[in-house]
């Protein structure tokens, strides 16, 4: 056990609401810390789960923690963090999740930075750990790749992007002398609390390494899903356009109105394009409430904002603003993806735009202009086509057969059939099934491909995950592919495939992809022996040491 100094060099809050499976590995990554004199609050909004039982139990373990349990719910992570900071006793403030952890190092880190020069906080990167497949990414990567010093944000307004509060460490007397503190009775009380902070600190300091481990749960159950990924909620959408309008004003207050196309083009490019990807999924009514509540926040936004993004983006929000909501859905399928238009219309000056018509008022000929996208001159390997299956229909055993409409607005392919394959990679191994597209209007085509999965060459061990199909289309020797969008719901189905003559069995599911970009998906899953003998034998083979060896063997036996 560590013995508990007189006073800590800094407090870690960790905020906890009905979370008694997960906060023991939270609290456990603190006690880990390389640096030992910390002070751990958790600090419970009034759970009613095992939350309390296992909170008292993690403070008899080790007299660093102190347990703060708030009398009532607040429905919210700034009162746990306010109610902390009134009863933390180090010069520098941290605060931690309870579903997350921090790195083994990530307080002497950036207590490093702090004690190298005196500044008002530091703060670094952040790992995104997908706990559905394990995957691990950098929060804002290009932001946290240098160690470097900021003197104002005003240096590098990109860092709105960076808006976690966890990632960083405060200097306590930064927080009092500016009485920062956080939001309560909102949501996304970070992006306000940050945007402070970036605005009032006269420097920070930057550094590369680790300093946050975020679990990110996409498959989370509405009821305990973040706030983030409640963006089906209309409400969900009211707090987020409500904190924006409360930088807004902050950004006026503190002399900081300069930055707002910076500011504004952050909310564009990261808070409103979370919802872009969602938008073919929601109903009629859901998109009318969307829009009364975006609509008008948008038309105070900084025109330079909008200039700044890619212009498939550009033509869902003004499709958007324009009441055209069910041109939104399509606009918004393969956002990110490089898929083209349906169609395009051009002026007598021979402008193309975005949908049937040319639009009407100058704004929708600004943003709905797509000549920047290059349709009909770009190298065919990265021309742009729109593949939809029109029709699923599923055969015996493992086999569908899709009907597939290819838009060419670009009138990139001649006139007539054209050759065409559907490319499927479960294991790294290629399966192509060809399949003809012909010709049902300028620009349009159609064809029908059938697609047996017992047919894909899977490797030995067997193949455990996702794949989406692509179209490949040929001309002239150069290969072109894109995705395949799906119906945007259909059943999914399950089939048993005994490959290899049933030694190496699977279940391959048919599903639409379920979010942006709707893709067709294709999920394996091993079953009996290659699931419980082959890949569990197989690992332990793969493994360093006894790849070692077997080299070793290999090489006596010469």
């Amino acid at each position: 056990m560590t013995t508990q100094a007189t006073t800590p060099d800094v407090t870690v809050t960790v905020i906890v609401y009905n979370d008694a499976a997960r906060l023991p590995r939270a609290v456990a990554s603190l006690r880990a810390q390389t640096h030992a004199n910390i002070e751990i609050i958790i600090s419970d909004d009034h759970s009613t789960d095992d939350t309390p039982t296992v909170a008292r139990r993690l403070e008899a373990e080790d007299p660093r923690v102190r347990y703060l349990r708030l009398p009532e719910n607040s429905g919210g992570c700034s009162a746990p963090r306010n109610r902390a900071i009134e009863i933390a006793r180090a010069p520098y403030l941290m605060f931690l999740d309870s579903d997350d952890e921090l790195p083994p190092n990530a307080v002497e880190l950036l207590l490093a930075a702090h004690r190298e020069r005196e500044v008002d906080f530091t703060m670094g990167a952040v790992r995104r750990v997908r706990v559905d497949n394990g995957r691990r990414t950098t929060w804002m990567p290009h932001l946290v790749a240098e160690h470097r010093t900021i003197e104002g944000i005003e240096a590098d307004p990109r860092l709105f992007f960076e808006h976690l509060s966890t990632s960083k460490m405060y200097a306590r007397a930064f927080l009092d002398r500016h009485d920062l503190r956080f939001p309560e009775g909102i949501h996304y009380e970070d992006q306000l609390f940050s945007a402070q902070a970036y605005c009032l600190a006269k420097a920070f300091t930057i550094i590369p390494d680790p300093v946050y481990v975020w679990y990110i749960d996409p498959y989370a159950a509405a009821a305990s899903a973040s706030i983030s990924n409640q963006r089906h909620k209309v409400t969900n959408v009211r707090d987020r356009v409500h904190v924006q309008r409360l930088i807004d004003d902050f950004l006026v207050e503190s002399g900081h109105a300069g930055l707002r196309e910076d500011k504004d083009y952050k909310f564009l490019k990261h808070d409103f394009r979370m919802y872009a990807g969602d938008l073919p999924y929601r109903d009629d009514e859901w998109l009318a409430a969307f829009a009364d509540i975006m609509n008008p926040y948008l038309d105070t936004l900084a025109p330079g904002a909008y200039t700044r993004l890619p212009r498939p983006e550009r033509i869902v929000l003004e499709l958007l603003r324009s009441g055209r909501l069910a041109d939104v859905r399509t606009a918004a399928r393969g956002l990110g993806q490089e898929v083209a238009p349906r169609r395009v219309t051009s002026d007598a000056a021979g402008v193309p735009y975005w949908g049937d018509s040319v639009p009407d008022t100058d704004r929708g000929r600004r943003e709905l202009a797509v000549a920047d996208l290059e349709l009909d001159t770009r190298p065919f390997p990265t021309a742009q086509f729109r593949h939809e299956i029109t029709e699923l229909t599923r055969g015996g055993g493992a086999s569908l057969t899709l009907a597939i409409r290819t838009y060419d607005p670009g009138l990139r392919l001649p006139v007539g059939p054209q050759r065409a394959g559907l490319i499927l990679s479960p294991g790294g191994r290629r399966m192509t099934v060809p399949f003809r597209l012909d010709p049902v209007s300028p620009g349009v085509f159609e064809g029908t491909v059938r697609l047996d999965l017992a047919a894909a060459q899977l490797p030995l061990q067997g193949f455990e995950g996702i794949r989406h199909p692509l179209v490949r289309l040929n001309q002239q020797g150069l290969w072109n592919s894109g995705v395949l969008l799906a119906p945007l719901d259909f059943p999914a189905a399950t089939a048993r495939v005994d490959y290899r003559s049933g030694a190496t069995p699977h279940e391959v599911t048919v599903e639409p992809e379920g979010r942006n970009p709707g893709r067709l998906q294709l999920r394996w899953r091993p079953v009996g022996a290659t699931a419980t003998v082959i890949r569990p034998v197989l690992r332990k083979i793969a493994r360093p040491r006894v790849r070692k060896a077997a080299k070793l063997v290999a090489s006596v036996l010469k």
